[in-house]
């Protein structure tokens, strides 16, 4: 049981998909519900961005409400790691970004807000990794 695959659950956030000419539209993530977990962390990858000038922006926002009803930005000091840094812009094909959370709120959920991606394709996808689970192993 000391192996990380019984220890961690994977929930999907952000479908992989070519995202074609998305604009400003942001990638809204599934609402992640730590309920049974004592960490959560989210890793976002890149394919390859064929937009020339496109810039992504994380947010991560948490709420004690499961329709994520009065979400707030995650305070800087219940994230591990930053939004910034996960962040990317057309430069970054091929690249994974993880961004943890601390915080005590049950649900959260990942956004990634383009600018001038609108050309082109953004493949991008997340997934919410859950550990230190109440009840071991994990299926």
């Amino acid at each position: 049981m000391r192996d990380i695959a019984s220890n961690i659950v994977i929930r999907p956030c952000i479908a992989p998909a070519a995202n074609s000419n998305l604009g400003t539209t942001p990638l809204v993530g599934a609402i992640i519900d730590r309920l049974g977990y004592e960490s959560l962390a989210y890793a976002i990858q890149t394919g390859t961005l064929s937009d020339v000038d496109a810039t992504y922006t994380v947010l991560l926002e948490e709420s004690d409400a499961a329709n994520m009803d009065a979400a707030n930005a995650v305070a800087d000091a219940d994230l591990i790691g930053t939004e910034a840094a996960a962040g990317f812009t057309f430069a970054n094909d091929g690249v994974v970004r993880k961004l943890g959370y601390i915080g005590n709120k049950r649900y959260t959920r990942l956004t990634i807000t383009p600018a001038a991606a609108d050309s082109g394709n953004s493949p991008i996808a997340a997934v919410a990794i859950l550990g230190d689970p109440n009840t071991r192993p994990v299926a």
